[in-house]
């Protein structure tokens, strides 16, 4: 695993939920979520923390850099995957438009008390949640290799050959691209360098 990288100054940092921070595979999604025991049992094993994850918001708290999760998966849910998080991210609740409007991403920054756009990044696996950030305003992250894209459970990904994992990460990595996103990475593991170019960009002059 990559050391954590040093965050540099950023106004804040938002993150997808499941796909991202949690649930790997992303694969608490509608139509899957059921209710009862069963159910919960299993949005509890996709509360695992994906990797990297842990040390990344530490270090991001360390640097006094806001941080808050998005997702517009059913409020009970949210709950249960977000169950193993920092109690100091913020929750962000769901606006009255959905994604791909820029709504979401707004009013988390307001939630965080960020007084402006410059600076902002949104990192997540979920296309319609980065085209929300692109539509925001945002500089953008996309991951590749967790998230619906893929589709694969840590376990499951980590167990596929080296060859059909590319294919897997090149179809998702292009999807991220033709969105319009500014950065694809695999995971929060490789995190670091995209912050650290986004900010060489930033200091060039680059606007998303």
């Amino acid at each position: 695993m990559n050391a954590p990288a040093t965050p540099p100054q950023f106004t804040a940092v938002l993150f997808g939920l499941s796909g991202c921070l949690v649930d790997f595979g992303a694969r608490a999604q509608p139509p899957k979520l059921s209710s009862g025991t069963a159910a919960e049992a299993q949005l509890a094993s996709h509360a695992e923390l994906a990797p990297g994850a842990h040390e990344l918001l530490n270090d991001l708290h360390q640097h006094k850099v806001p941080c808050a999760w998005l997702d517009e998966l059913p409020e009970q849910a949210c709950t249960q995957l977000s169950s193993n998080l920092p109690e100091w991210i913020k929750a962000c609740n769901r606006p009255a438009r959905s994604w791909p409007a820029p709504d979401a991403c707004w009013q988390a920054l307001m939630e965080l008390n960020v007084s402006q756009l410059d600076g902002c990044v949104l990192v997540s696996s979920e296309p319609r949640l980065l085209q929300a950030g692109l539509n925001a305003g945002l500089w953008t992250i996309g991951l590749a290799a967790c998230g619906h894209l893929c589709g694969k459970t840590l376990n499951d990904w980590q167990a596929l050959e080296a060859t059909e994992r590319e294919r897997l990460r090149a179809q998702a990595t292009l999807t991220l691209y033709r969105l319009g996103v500014h950065a694809v990475t695999d995971q929060l593991t490789e995190l670091g360098p995209c912050l650290s170019d986004l900010n060489l960009r930033r200091l060039k002059g680059e606007r998303p």
